[in-house]
């Protein structure tokens, strides 16, 4: 069942994050969806946990409090929220990729390059998509953290990410040490990947954070898809250009 709560003391993306990672530790909780525009939290359970069970797990800045339509909860099923599809949700993660790929092919088609136009779609995708993450670097780690599983550890290494990201873009724009950054490819994107796939498996409702929190985007197989591209890409390069 998905009960639906109004939510006092958010103000911000890094809220949201903190929000839906303390709710997801609680025993019993199978999906966390934070709305900060609603200032409303849904929280999927199964079997029922009380108002304040779940206001002791939250930092003190917080509070839920039931939200009744009629005196019976509001249940929310996870494509129904904001009442918006998935396609809809994903248009701007879509729209990047779409701007990055035509970006790489006209900086390479006279005459087209493969392995060339490989190294400045990662370039393009790794500046782009970490000018998003750090409008809101602390927001993004407390996002990055939920799946991903060396921030999960290490969460230090959340506030590095964003620039370890622009720092390969350049590197593969500027054709400096490719083999170097070919190799951190495959083990950051490697490793997120893993956390996204066992995010997948498990049906748990969380926000992607691959164009930090600037953009509302769910966790979906096209999260998974974006990042199965640049390791594949990655191996290509290394297999075909250094083997």
């Amino acid at each position: 069942m998905t009960h639906t709560y109004t939510v006092s003391g958010m103000t911000c993306n890094h809220c949201k994050a903190s929000i839906q990672k303390h709710l997801n530790l609680i025993d019993k909780v199978d999906n966390v969806f934070v709305d900060l525009d609603g200032a409303q939290v849904h929280i999927t359970m199964s079997n029922f946990i009380s108002t304040d069970v779940l206001n002791a797990a939250l930092p003190n800045k917080y509070s839920l409090s039931k939200k009744k339509e009629g005196h019976i909860f509001v249940q929310v099923a996870p494509q129904e929220i904001d009442g918006k599809s998935k396609l809809i949700q994903l248009f701007p993660l879509f729209l990047i990729f779409g701007y990055i790929t035509v970006g790489a092919f006209f900086m390479n088609n006279k005459p087209f390059d493969i392995r060339y136009f490989m190294l400045d779609f990662m370039g393009l995708f790794f500046v782009v998509f970490s000018f998003f993450k750090i409008l809101d670097v602390k927001g993004f780690r407390e996002s990055f953290k939920m799946y991903d599983p060396l921030a999960r550890i290490l969460p230090a290494y959340g506030l590095v990410y964003p620039f370890l990201e622009l720092g390969l873009g350049i590197l593969f724009l500027t054709r400096m040490q490719i083999p170097i950054a070919l190799i951190m490819t495959l083990i950051i994107l490697g490793l997120t990947t893993i956390g996204v796939s066992k995010s997948l498996l498990n049906k748990k409702v969380i926000q992607c954070a691959c164009l930090g929190t600037a953009l509302k985007l769910p966790m979906t197989t096209a999260t998974f898809i974006e990042n199965s591209i640049m390791i594949v890409m990655a191996i290509f390069m290394l297999v075909t250009t250094y083997n």
